[in-house]
């Protein structure tokens, strides 16, 4: 006769959000969402040889970049793939929910933790450099010397008075303070060493002066001095955008002066006088002080044959600092990182420049508040490996030992 089985109780049915969980946890997601940022770094990689470091990027890892399309030799390749920011997100939700959540717990799987929150610390590393990094640009000629970047997006107003034929006592209005001043608003900025402030109002992030002559406003657009603004769509490069506003002097009785225009389009700025002193308004993208002098001592360019295309760009620089020089090589996936700054080479010019023009270089600078945090992840990574190696090797040995006990 043979025993009565026992029966098994049914597991219950996972509900919708224990389904989700288990998708969002599960090893399978990371190995697809692995593959696909492999793709991504290998596209952008070929990408950024035609088209240069900034754009590639900005396609590529930007979080305004849902989808995108990889080009080659400038031809679509037939694949749709999702931007590199949200692919870094999901990875980020799958490691903290299957790594730290979902893991075994216990000394035994300490180091598979540690190495988990050591990859999770990376990928937030990515997101502070994405939303908090500053990005500008530095144009240098061969023979010539810089200490100024200038800001990839942010435009400024400056306001500066002019002494001895140059600029002096440069009073800066930051472009957070602009932003928000849409059609309607105005902000007066109180400038108290001047004799004078200044109101600003009207700000378009893209836009350019147009004569009435030449073009009637479509709108109801403020006229200055026969001027108004015309808004133009964003870039597909949003560096390539240029902001404008409209001003008045607001002086020291109160009288508002008729209105007049900044635009970062424009090539003078606006003057103006008071008494036998001469002031500058302007507005123009943000510039960087560097804490040191670049000199470009060489340039070199290798293209691709029969083409303008380059292969390889080469900058080899001096930096100065007070009374002591640095020779530096710098080249694509070669920067130079010193003072919490980094140079990358971005680009050069004149474009289709003959044998023995005069060339430039255009470096990409880059400040990142976690620049070293890739750095430190990977220690914490390489130590969880190191703990789980032991880990096994120290439950290989012991199990051992007891097998030749029993024996």
């Amino acid at each position: 006769m043979e025993p009565a089985s026992t029966p098994t109780t049914p597991k219950p049915a996972r509900g919708l959000g224990g389904r989700i969980f288990d998708i969002l946890s599960g090893f399978g997601l990371a190995t697809i969402l692995l593959l696909i940022l492999g793709l991504l770094t290998f596209f952008a990689t070929l990408e950024q040889v035609e088209y240069g470091l900034y754009p590639t990027l900005n396609k590529y890892f930007h979080w305004k970049s849902v989808f995108l399309i990889p080009e080659l030799k400038d031809k679509m390749v037939p694949l749709i793939l999702p931007g590199g920011y949200w692919v870094g997100v999901v990875l980020l939700i799958n490691l903290t929910l299957g790594g730290v959540i979902r893991i075994r717990k216990g000394w035994k799987h300490a180091g598979n933790l540690i190495s988990h929150l050591g990859i999770i610390f990376m990928l937030v590393a990515g997101g502070v450099a994405h939303h908090f990094s500053e990005r500008g640009n530095m144009a240098v000629g061969e023979g010539e010397t810089s200490n100024t970047a200038e800001d990839y997006f942010e435009y400024v107003v400056e306001v500066a008075e002019i002494k001895d034929g140059k600029p002096d006592s440069i009073h800066v209005i930051r472009g957070g303070h602009l932003t928000d001043l849409e059609a309607g608003k105005t902000r007066i900025f109180r400038l108290p060493d001047l004799p004078f402030d200044l109101e600003i109002g009207g700000y378009l992030k893209n836009a350019v002066p147009v004569a009435i002559t030449e073009r009637a406003p479509a709108g109801n657009e403020l006229v200055a001095d026969n001027y108004y603004l015309m808004e133009r769509p964003d870039e597909i490069n949003a560096e390539a955008n240029t902001a404008a506003a409209y001003a008045r002097i607001v002086r020291r009785d109160g009288k508002k002066s008729e209105p007049f225009i900044l635009a970062g389009a424009s090539f003078h700025p606006f003057t103006v006088k008071h008494d036998e002193r001469v002031f500058t308004v302007d507005m123009r993208k943000r510039l960087w002080p560097m804490p040191f002098s670049v000199q470009l001592d060489e340039f070199t360019a290798a293209f691709h044959p029969g083409t303008m295309k380059p292969s390889k760009f080469v900058s080899k620089i001096t930096r100065i600092e007070n009374d002591s020089e640095a020779k530096y090589t710098i080249q694509m996936n070669e920067p130079m990182r010193y003072e919490g700054l980094t140079f990358f080479q971005a680009s050069y010019g004149p474009p289709g420049a003959g044998p023995g023009q005069r060339m430039y270089s255009v470096f990409e600078i880059v400040r990142n508040p976690a620049d070293k945090w890739p750095e430190y992840s990977l220690y914490v990574v390489t130590f969880g490996m190191l703990v789980t190696f032991l880990t096994k090797l120290g439950g290989y040995l012991a199990g051992n030992s007891r097998r030749k006990r029993n024996v």
